[in-house]
């Protein structure tokens, strides 16, 4: 199935005649080489696809040489594109890109690059410290549930149960086989090859116990001392917010930060803690999809985390940001901003007629552009998981 809109993007930039370097970012299996295989067929130019997912590989002359079997693709026919895959795993590779770039500008070869990569933070901190100026970025997030539904017949439950990577689809009948493959494939491979192997991490062990703790507390509300607590270690809060930052940039974990006119105080607030997915949720509760669908404390857990994972989701790579709010005991679950617009969202997973305090209190002092209560008797959840965040905004 293609992400219709990231290949209409990303094939369009690829047929101007303009250069730029292409940066595709995203977590582990969401897509991100189907995409540009796709996009590679589809155009009437050649082009050379290496992958540096090899230890043996991450060197310069590798790179090197990649970069010379597309240019002698471009010489003969005029343009080509380049993709290399998991570019992170090169070592100085922001450099070395940058002088292979800039030589082709001066000389005029018409080779399109396309970097991919699935550690974001460690790709966007070598595109701004050496290739400013030279390149964009497409955001591949994980799969929404229309695209879940279309691809793999996903209902509903069964997407907020079994969340959203395409490649663990196939064993949602199995759920032990599910889960190993959730375990092994995605959370161990992210943690031990897309985080401990590229970043200083000093205490691993904490960082594990931490990714744990987010899924099994997603949805709530957790200071950075009540974290310490939990995890009984002796480690500062400096080094959570660390950690859950690496996290996040993995695609795994987030950390809603509260939403405040100040942005000093929205830095200092506890986060409120988010999945990325609500695979990540499931895979931590032994429950099955009907046990779970009975618990309507957990139930309603998963139904707010997948409305926050969503929301984070479909504002990957925009400059729509999502906080949450709490004032006292007066909550709202999440707000959106874009400039000088505001929505503000609750979620309710159940039809029982409640007030809304806490929204009512925002409203007074902020004055959103919107008020929205998803579920219940407000926008049904499927609807709501069906339109990305900006839609809301409008």
């Amino acid at each position: 199935m293609k992400r219709t809109k990231l290949y209409q993007l990303l094939a369009g930039r690829l047929s101007e005649k303009r250069r730029f370097l292409q940066v595709l970012t995203g977590p582990r299996q969401v897509g991100k080489t189907t995409l540009v295989r796709q996009v590679m067929e589809s155009l009437e130019i050649p082009s050379h696809y290496a992958s540096a997912d090899e230890p043996s590989l991450r060197d310069r002359t590798w790179l090197e040489q990649q970069w010379e079997t597309a240019r002698l693709k471009a010489s003969s026919s005029g343009e080509a594109v380049l993709v290399i895959d998991e570019i992170q795993k090169v070592s100085q590779w922001p450099d070395i890109v940058k002088f292979l770039w800039d030589s082709d500008t001066h000389s005029g070869k018409n080779l399109k690059v396309v970097l991919l990569g699935s550690a974001p933070l460690l790709l966007q901190s070598g595109l701004t410290e050496s290739l400013a100026g030279r390149f964009e970025t497409i955001a591949v997030p994980h799969w929404s549930f229309p695209e879940m539904r279309e691809a793999f017949g996903y209902s509903l439950e069964q997407y907020l149960y079994f969340g959203s990577y395409p490649g663990a689809a196939e064993l949602s009948g199995d759920p032990q086989r599910w889960r190993r493959y959730i375990a092994d494939s995605l959370v161990e491979t992210t943690i031990s090859r897309d985080i401990l192997l590229l970043t200083r991490v000093d205490k691993p062990a904490l960082l594990r116990r931490l990714f744990h703790l987010s899924c099994e507390y997603s949805g709530q509300i957790l200071s950075y001392q009540k974290m310490v607590g939990q995890l009984q270690d002796v480690g500062n809060t400096v080094t959570l917010a660390h950690y859950l930052h690496l996290l996040s940039g993995a695609g795994m974990v987030a950390g809603l930060q509260k939403y405040a006119a100040a942005s000093v105080r929205q830095r200092g607030s506890s986060p409120k803690l988010q999945v990325l997915n609500t695979a990540l949720m499931t895979l931590c509760d032994p429950r099955s999809l009907e046990e779970t669908r009975n618990d309507h404390d957990r139930w309603g857990r998963l139904v707010e985390s997948a409305v926050g994972a969503h929301l984070l989701n479909s504002c990957a790579g925009s400059d729509i940001e999502v906080f949450y709010w709490r004032e006292r005991n007066l909550e709202v679950d999440f707000v959106l901003r874009h400039g000088n617009k505001t929505v503000a969202i609750e979620v309710k997973s159940s039809s029982r007629k409640e007030s809304l305090p806490g929204m009512e209190t925002f409203a007074k002092q902020f004055h959103p552009h919107r008020l929205l209560l998803v579920g219940g008797q407000g926008i049904p959840l499927e609807e709501f998981l069906s339109s990305p965040a900006e839609y809301w905004l409008q």
